[in-house]
């Protein structure tokens, strides 16, 4: 009952902040302007990232009230690190919606999300080998740290790249947040699967309003916020980093290709463009829901396989997704030079 109404004021309080998030961008000017890689009509309202905050924190305060943490173990101060910096990279992201930063200031709030987060001993301190199952510490203790703001930075880095088309980036996040919170209740995490459920609730009483045609955007603001929540929450339940890289495989494959593919021509890795898979798919032609429901559904089905499958066909199934979303790129990178050369 308990997961069933925090799950529930979550999604109200999306449903009723969306609106006045819409009214606030409208209001202080911090719209999209169509062009370059966005290719919507007219202003679009980019202050998103204030209804997902608000009703995630709002569903935050109903599992303290409910669900407290157990002060017995070391959840609260895990838990308290997960919001502190949401809280700090929503309002990073709230910046950027506001007067768009320079590449370092992105970093900096990054690595600033990482160093909080750290300091609540939300880290990645080992790993499963996946063909033994034996637990494998990371050493020595700096690559801690490097590997913990590499997951942190990259995730947050994924959501924002993904939110390229209406409903895409708060669709799979909600997925990811509801396999999440079931992993974590089957592991006997009963406080600590809330918060993906909240995250779920607030995402889905945002996204009849991003689902296409979207009225508002998640912005930078909500993308980063969902960025950091993902991976803080990954890390708080053994083997759920699997789960993590198998239900945003899709998008980390891609934005692995593009830094690849941006770096082989001389570009910038962070300068974005139309390259990334959904947008390709897109100029080929394909309808949005089409494909966002697509996206939906391999994300669904390989979390699944995340949850009942074995680390042995994690690491397959991981490996064999990969492979097929390089041959699709490489197919739709080669017709469009086809097209181009016409």
């Amino acid at each position: 009952m308990s997961y069933a109404l925090i799950f529930g004021i979550s999604l109200v309080s999306g449903l009723l902040l969306t609106p006045l998030a819409r009214w606030l961008s409208f209001r202080y000017k911090v719209v999209a302007v169509p062009g370059g890689r966005r290719q919507h009509d007219g202003l679009m309202p980019k202050l998103g990232g204030i209804a997902l905050f608000g009703a995630f924190m709002v569903g935050v305060i109903a599992i303290y009230r409910l669900l407290p943490p157990d002060a017995s173990t070391n959840d609260p101060q895990l838990l308290r690190g997960v919001v502190i910096g949401s809280a700090v990279v929503f309002v990073g992201g709230l910046l950027d919606d506001w007067r768009e930063q320079p590449a370092w200031s992105q970093f900096a709030i990054q690595l600033l999300a990482t160093v909080i987060a750290f300091s609540f001993e939300v880290f990645l301190e080992r790993f499963t080998n996946p063909l033994s199952g034996a637990e494998i510490p990371i050493r020595p203790y700096i690559l801690v740290a490097v590997v913990t703001f590499i997951w942190i930075s990259g995730m947050m880095n994924t959501v924002n790249m993904l939110d390229g088309l209406d409903g895409l980036a708060a669709g799979v996040g909600t997925i990811a947040a509801l396999l999440f919170a079931w992993h974590s209740y089957n592991l006997g995490q009963y406080t600590i699967a809330a918060f993906p459920l909240a995250l779920a609730g607030a995402l889905l009483g945002f996204l009849p309003f991003n689902f296409a045609p979207a009225r508002i955007y998640l912005g930078s603001a909500g993308a980063y916020l969902l960025g950091f929540e993902l991976a803080t929450l990954s890390i708080l339940a053994p083997a759920k980093i699997a789960t993590a890289l198998l239900v945003m495989a899709v998008p980390i494959i891609d934005v692995a290709w593009q830094i690849f593919d941006r770096i082989r021509r001389g570009q910038s890795p962070f300068r974005g463009d139309r390259g990334h898979l959904h947008f390709r798919l897109s100029d080929g032609g394909l309808p949005t829901r089409p494909i966002v429901l697509g996206y939906y559904t391999i994300a669904a089905l390989f979390g699944l396989v995340a949850i009942y499958a074995q680390g042995v066909q994690k690491l397959v199934a991981l490996i064999l997704l990969a492979v097929l979303v390089w041959i699709l790129l490489l197919k739709l990178k080669k017709r469009e030079k086809r097209e181009k050369s016409l």
